[in-house]
């Protein structure tokens, strides 16, 4: 199998803004078009993802997640992706064990994040990884859709 390297950046990496234009053309066409989801763009930018963590096999990008300051005590965990062919591989897992980490070391006692339910991979996922269902926080308390998760650290 081939191995797998993590690379620590940010959200103005070139790599990590594919997957952002990747993953908004991948919501958009969840819900029907980007008209459908004009409320949460403004909220996706990926140049305020502070940390990101981008996997991957030789030269190859194969998924990413990204840390984003929310308040003194939580952090959002923003854009976890891996591409198609690499998933099942546990990569997800593992870039989610490290930006828990990173928010550890960075002194948060909890990560949030915001998903939708038809996104059943991704809520398994979090769930797995002891995520639990919260009350949707600002700004995805006022968009229809979202659902938001947090695990304590």
């Amino acid at each position: 199998m081939e191995q797998i390297r993590y690379k620590w950046t940010d959200g103005s990496n070139k790599v990590f803004q594919r997957f952002y234009l990747k993953t908004e053309e991948f919501y958009s066409s969840l819900v029907g078009g980007e008209k459908n989801r004009e409320g949460f763009i403004p909220y996706n930018i990926s140049q305020n993802i502070g940390v990101v963590v981008i996997a991957y096999i030789g030269d190859t990008a194969i998924g990413c997640a990204g840390l984003k300051f929310y308040s003194d005590t939580d952090a959002e965990i923003k854009r976890v992706w891996v591409e198609p062919n690499y998933r099942r591989r546990h990569i997800a897992v593992e870039m989610m064990k490290m930006i828990e980490n990173k928010a550890k070391e960075q002194h948060f006692t909890r990560t949030i994040l915001q998903t939708r339910e038809a996104m059943t991979e991704a809520v398994s996922l979090y769930e797995k990884l002891g995520y639990y269902r919260i009350e949707n926080y600002p700004p995805y308390d006022k968009l229809d859709g979202a659902v938001c998760y947090a695990k304590d650290l």
